[in-house]
């Protein structure tokens, strides 16, 4: 069976074709393959350390790996296959029937201090902030992402981590812009996504979630 860039099937084996893809991307891309029930999967990747990053996850996901080797072509093979089987429930669909693993859903908030993760701002920090909220839409979104302090500059419309922001918003994740400091750096009227709120409502928010995370 041809493979194209979702992957694709060898017998009973997933195959997930990541090449061409940079982190987190190939991590995100085996995820999905087990999350969806895969037993016994395949990873191709390009480079090192996409190599490495899969190689782990699956890892601690409990997946032995059967194979990790680098072909002449430069492509990195990296084969895993679940030691145990995991508690699942069968979920029917009009079309499909899923399997999921059977366990309590935690809700997660996310309070971001900063419009990039690191310093100094030498252009990484914004390159691992847009990847971070990336991973978070393509996982399971967080219930509120508040902006407080130079977080609320990941609102305005130049940031390009504000389209993420909105995507995230419209798959249900409540997005609170602090509105004392966008009036501190005279941004009110440029906020393009999210709510602007309050230290009492953002506070509120982020005690509601089993557990909260804080960046910056």
């Amino acid at each position: 069976m041809q493979i194209n860039d979702e992957g694709g099937y060898q017998g009973k084996m997933k195959i997930v074709d990541a090449r061409g893809t940079t982190c987190p991307k190939p991590v995100i891309m085996t995820k999905k393959a087990i999350d969806s029930g895969e037993k016994e999967v395949e990873v191709l990747v390009d480079n090192d350390v996409s190599f490495q990053n899969v190689r782990r996850f699956l890892d601690s996901k409990g997946y032995k790996i059967i194979e990790a080797v680098k072909k002449e072509d430069g492509t990195f093979v990296i084969r895993g296959k679940s030691e145990e089987a995991t508690e699942e429930i069968t979920i029917e669909t009009e079309n499909t029937v899923k399997t999921k693993a059977n366990k309590e859903e935690k809700t997660v908030g996310v309070l971001l201090l900063s419009d990039t993760l690191g310093r100094p701002n030498d252009g990484l920090g914004e390159v691992l902030m847009k990847s971070f909220l990336g991973v978070l839409l393509e996982g399971e979104p967080p219930v509120v992402i508040a902006l407080m302090n130079e977080g609320v500059l990941l609102s305005l419309p130049e940031n390009g981590a504000s389209e993420i922001l909105r995507d995230l918003e419209n798959k249900g994740t409540s997005i609170l812009v602090c509105g004392t400091c966008t009036n501190h750096f005279g941004i009110t009227d440029k906020v393009s996504v999210g709510t602007i709120s309050n230290m009492f409502q953002i506070t509120e928010a982020m005690l509601e979630v089993d557990k909260a995370l804080v960046y910056g």
